[in-house]
């Protein structure tokens, strides 16, 4: 599905060219095209990481030329045309377009490509389950409109999950799914007791403060030890501080539950239903990447 595209139109020797930047929930796909005919497609997945597309505009008049295209900061996308070592035409003069690609090989580290890639391989499955889950609760919250029977569905699907785990070789529970499991667990104790749709929308609330206490306490008084040296392992790059890991996910943990409350008191069960599903996720990994940054250890 298409969240969005970029359009960055230039000309090049006589030809219209246009470079087209989409994005989905999945991957970011770059095209060239020329005269309004696809020259050059592609594309790259976020478990993978970012990257500066470079389409070759060699077939134009034989020229040595190829244009660059990528993030020059956190939102926005531009494009620089290069012939002979020269730059020809700037989208946004002044702006590096390799911006993005710099700025994660910074907070993952050098071979932050190599890394991602092994780590996606070792726990795409427990993330595909996670995202089962929570798309499993949208569903049936939107289809039935109550909120504490999608609780009880998501939890017997998660304690399922368990269950299978014992049958298949993949790792379905690699951390992201017996979290998400958890949390639909106590989300349904707190149903079942106060037999209240409020309680369920409160449980972001709850738990992300739960958790952001208990990732405080090991990083103040272990050193992130135990939550921070385990969420590293799933970092690629590592060499990170595990107390300043576990740390930052807690101020994340007390931001995202603020978030929460503040979405349940102010706007329809709807709109938070479509915010804990779809929204907060984003938000979340924008605050991740901060703390990821403030985590790394510098090289000497």
């Amino acid at each position: 599905m298409k969240i969005w595209s970029y359009f960055r139109p230039f000309n090049f020797r006589g030809y219209e060219c246009l470079v087209k930047v989409t994005l989905t929930f999945s991957k970011v796909t770059s095209s060239l095209y020329v005269n309004e005919s696809l020259m050059d497609e592609q594309s790259m997945s976020y478990m993978e990481g970012t990257t500066t597309f470079i389409h070759s505009l060699d077939a134009l008049d034989k020229s040595e030329a190829h244009v660059e295209s990528g993030y020059f900061n956190s939102w926005n996308t531009g494009i620089a045309v290069i012939e002979d070592g020269q730059m020809v035409y700037e989208s946004h003069p002044g702006k590096d377009v390799r911006y993005g690609e710099k700025l994660v090989k910074k907070i993952l580290g050098e071979n932050s490509d190599i890394n991602q890639k092994d780590k996606w391989r070792e726990n795409k499955y427990s993330v595909y389950a996670d995202l089962g889950l929570g798309a499993l609760f949208f569903i049936v919250g939107k289809i039935t409109g109550d909120l504490v029977f999608a609780t009880m569905v998501g939890v017997v699907a998660g304690l399922s999950l368990i269950l299978l785990q014992r049958f298949v070789k993949v790792d379905l529970l690699g951390g992201f799914a017996v979290f998400g499991t958890i949390m639909l667990l106590i989300s349904g104790i707190f149903s079942l007791i106060l037999q209240d749709e409020y309680w369920v929308q409160m449980k972001g609330t709850l738990l992300g403060l739960m958790i952001a206490l208990v990732f405080f306490l090991d990083g103040v008084f272990r050193q992130g030890t135990y939550f921070g040296a385990r969420f590293e392992r799933y970092i690629p790059g590592g060499a990170l501080h595990q107390n300043r890991l576990a740390i930052g996910m807690s101020f994340t943990g007390v931001f995202g539950a603020l978030s929460n409350y503040f979405v349940a008191e102010n706007f329809s069960e709807d709109f938070w239903l479509t915010y804990t599903t779809f929204l907060d996720f984003p938000i979340f990994i924008v605050l991740f990447l901060l703390v990821l940054r403030w985590s790394r250890k510098k090289s000497k």
